[in-house]
């Protein structure tokens, strides 16, 4: 089997795996406060991940690459992946996981409002103003026909979770360190885990590790060897092996892998009007992705 062909099954699994890990992270908060699971998610995947490269010989960061890794767990997995995780407490997995596929959208807007390098052409118009009208059709239905209680609060901080990714991935492609990036992704995860015990803590959204049910457990197991490392390990190496636009197909397939998913294990309702609006939010996605593709082949082709 050659390596494009490992990688293809590499997005396969990429895609299910991050699709279901928003149905498992909604079971895991049923039970136990939200900051508390992802803070046990991250520390545990972060010992895994940490201790294999300190065994492999790999040396502790210096205080400049310290700075640097504090800053990217803030933002991916303190705010970004602890807020998420809250969120689906609130709202259903399916509306999560298309709030969180937003995030090149905003990323668009916030490079041409802070950094000027991006340009919002026809296309690129026409794919945010699809994504925001998919992703309101699919609120409407929500908020006026499955509401629950705290939908707002769940919509909030599934926002602000999906914009802090979008901030992150901007900074990391504009500044980067000589580090192994499972081994940063590791250090990240385990210094995210402290800040969101002491979040969780101080705000007293914790219950005792004895009292923490199986089914919480379950899922906690499931998003780290799953979530964490499988499915980041085999997104990592389909990055290496595919092109950039084929990769980034598992963004497209994770939501409807959650709202199918989600429909059957926990219930959660779909109604033509939820398809309809995740498959414009989807494609005003692509569209997006699509013209940002065109104006970097812009940029390098060659003048005539």
């Amino acid at each position: 089997m050659t390596n494009k062909q490992k990688a293809y099954i590499a997005l396969s699994v990429t895609s299910i795996v991050w699709g279901t890990s928003w149905i498992a992270s909604r079971l895991a908060v049923q039970k136990v406060p939200a900051l508390q699971v992802s803070s046990i998610r991250q520390f545990i995947a972060g010992m895994l991940f940490t201790g294999f490269f300190l065994m492999k010989g790999y040396k502790l960061p210096n205080l400049k690459q310290l700075k640097w890794l504090a800053g990217m767990s803030v933002l991916l997995f303190v705010a970004a992946n602890g807020l998420a995780t809250v969120g689906v407490k609130y709202i259903t997995s399916g509306l999560a996981a298309l709030i969180a596929a937003l995030y090149p959208l905003s990323v668009v807007i916030i490079e041409r409002i802070f950094f000027k390098n991006t340009k919002i052409t026809g296309l690129t118009f026409i794919g945010i103003l699809l994504g925001l009208a998919g992703i309101a059709l699919v609120f409407y239905e929500n908020a006026f026909h499955n509401h629950q209680e705290g939908y707002w609060i769940g919509i909030a901080v599934s926002l602000i979770a999906m914009l802090s990714w979008s901030v992150g991935t901007i900074f990391i492609a504009r500044k980067q360190i000589n580090m192994n990036p499972y081994y940063s992704t590791g250090l990240q995860m385990l210094i995210g885990s402290g800040f969101l015990l002491v979040l969780a803590t101080s705000t007293g959204n914790t219950i005792a590790i004895a009292d923490i049910p199986l089914q919480t457990w379950l899922s906690i197991s499931y998003l780290v060897v799953m979530g964490s490392i499988l499915a980041y390990v085999a997104f990592i190496y389909t990055m290496k092996h595919l092109e950039a636009s084929i990769a980034a197909l598992y963004a497209y397939i994770n939501p409807i892998v959650a709202i199918l998913i989600g429909s059957v294990i926990v219930n959660e309702t779909i109604t033509a009007e939820i398809i309809i609006g995740s498959v414009i939010t989807l494609i005003g996605v692509y569209i997006v992705n699509l013209s940002l593709r065109k104006q970097k082949q812009a940029l390098v082709e060659p003048i005539e």
